[in-house]
């Protein structure tokens, strides 16, 4: 993998990543349930897949904005492997999501602190898949990329939040570097390592 590489596959994908980035952009404006169906889904596919979290927050439907704890996760047990705890992570969000103010600065310490099952990273994939900005994803695809690429000196995930905020500022000069987008460049490394252009 090289830069060459990386530029290259993003001038194939780049239409499908903004196509993508406007869907994410337009979910606020479908009200705060899809904003809330959209915590969940992060909720889900921590741990697992983007595909896996897509299924499952089908599967579920509408049980996560009314449903008990464990109607969710009788739901939740027919397609997912942690049913029980992602199932309370869920509950517990409907109300602790109250307390988050989306309008602010430190929105994403805010989801960290109040959101049971949220770190830095799925609050940031939260975050950019509702249209916010300037926030990385870093997951083990993309981690592997920076690594490979020289960016970073370790394929090992960010332990902590001084050390995802480190690597964040690392991909956003590469970005720069190289003249991609920063929010396109988290969509452009997982789709090099998977094929795929997701959410």
């Amino acid at each position: 993998m090289n830069i060459k590489n990386i530029k290259q596959h993003h001038g194939r994908v780049r239409p499908l990543i903004l196509e993508r980035l406007q869907e994410f952009s337009d979910v606020k404006s479908k009200g705060n349930k899809e904003v809330f169906r959209e915590l969940c889904y992060c909720l889900l596919t921590a741990g697992t897949s983007a595909e896996l979290g897509i299924k499952t927050i089908e599967h579920l439907g509408d049980v996560i904005f009314y449903g008990s704890e464990q109607e969710i996760a009788g739901k939740l047990k027919e397609c997912y492997r942690f049913y029980n705890i992602r199932a309370g992570y869920i509950f517990l969000a409907r109300q602790s999501f109250k307390y988050v103010d989306l309008n602010a600065d430190n929105v994403r310490e805010q989801l960290v602190k109040n959101i049971k099952g949220l770190g830095m990273k799925e609050a940031s994939h939260f975050l950019r898949n509702i249209g916010f900005k300037e926030y990385a994803i870093l997951d083990k695809h993309v981690v592997n990329c920076l690594f490979e690429l020289g960016v970073i000196y370790s394929n090992k995930p960010p332990k902590n939040k001084n050390e995802y905020l480190e690597i964040e500022e690392k991909m956003k000069n590469f970005a720069n570097k190289i003249n991609v987008y920063f929010d396109e460049l988290d969509l452009v490394l997982w789709s090099f390592k998977t094929g795929k252009v997701l959410k």
